[in-house]
């Protein structure tokens, strides 16, 4: 067995969760990417990979040896390029995966850029206001708004935002600006239904309780955001969301004098890949755009 044909054979077989399009990727047939994959499980003892007819998932082991064998290879194909002369530079597929209204503003911005620096390089967004696992999903890097557990994940904390209130001068106008968190339970309130904690010592039940339940509940976040401009209640979200409102005057931030804790804002990826030049890439125009900066 060609132990290093076999190892990049397993990791595009893991990166793209399939056996067909590994095949495809490095010009093999299926059933030769099959059997390559059953050989190097067979010399190693343990199944690395779980198949049905509709999916490719990793085991616990296949995930340790994963982190590996990308780091190892990652070291192989820098050394031949140092070699070369001309450095590694990023070339080929980087996947990047954000929250939804935060990839469409901070995000694509960086793609953009990267984009025009690196002709070589193509970039796969995946937009989704879900947490998604890395190497199953054949994940590169991930932004995460979130207090993350310790993990075997590399984490990069590139700036923070905060969770603020906000309505339009129209509605504070006619029904009052609260001064305190308890004013909140005589204000019409919009709610996203995939929130537990609307705002810190306020929660969604808390106004059920009090006979005053939210006014309005959507589970869009860009939504609630449209029925608080039109002044149908106040809302809670994150900082940046509401930035272009708020500038033109279509919002305007409550109880700004007891703001929120702060949540970081961080880039996940495998450790044995924070060497990849397209990471390295990525995260110098991340931190150099973002670093720090409260959204």
């Amino acid at each position: 067995m060609d132990r290093l044909r076999a190892l990049r054979t397993f990791i595009s077989v893991a990166e793209h969760a399939s056996f067909a399009e590994a095949g495809r990727r490095l010009n093999m047939s299926p059933t030769t990417v099959t059997r390559t994959i059953a050989a190097l499980e067979a010399s190693l003892g343990v199944p690395l990979l779980m198949r049905t007819t509709r999916s490719v998932r990793m085991t616990e082991d296949g995930a340790i040896f994963l982190e590996r064998c990308q780091a190892g290879i990652a070291e192989i194909d820098q050394a031949f390029e140092t070699i070369r002369g001309g450095g590694p530079t990023p070339r080929g597929t980087l996947t990047v995966t954000a929250p939804v209204m935060f990839g469409r503003l901070h995000v694509l911005p960086i793609i953009t850029e990267l984009l025009s620096l690196y002709p070589d390089l193509q970039v796969r967004l995946l937009l989704l206001d879900r947490v998604i696992r890395l190497v199953e999903e054949g994940i590169d890097i991930a932004v995460r708004i979130a207090d993350l557990p310790d993990s075997a994940l590399h984490m990069l904390r590139i700036g923070q935002v905060r969770w603020v209130l906000s309505a339009s001068p129209h509605y504070l106008m006619e029904r009052g600006e609260p001064v305190t968190l308890a004013d909140l339970r005589n204000h019409d309130l919009i709610a996203i239904e995939d929130e537990t904690d609307l705002h810190r010592g306020w929660r969604l039940e808390d106004g059920r309780r009090s006979g005053r339940p939210p006014r309005l509940s959507v589970n869009s976040v860009d939504a609630a955001i449209s029925a608080a401009v039109a002044g149908l209640g106040i809302v809670r979200t994150l900082s940046y969301q509401i930035t272009e409102h708020v500038t033109a005057g279509r919002l305007q931030p409550v109880l700004a004098e007891d703001p929120a804790p702060a949540l970081p804002v961080s880039l996940l990826f495998q450790s044995g890949r924070k060497d990849s030049p397209n990471i390295r890439a990525f995260v110098e125009v991340a931190r150099r755009r973002l670093n720090g900066v409260v959204l």
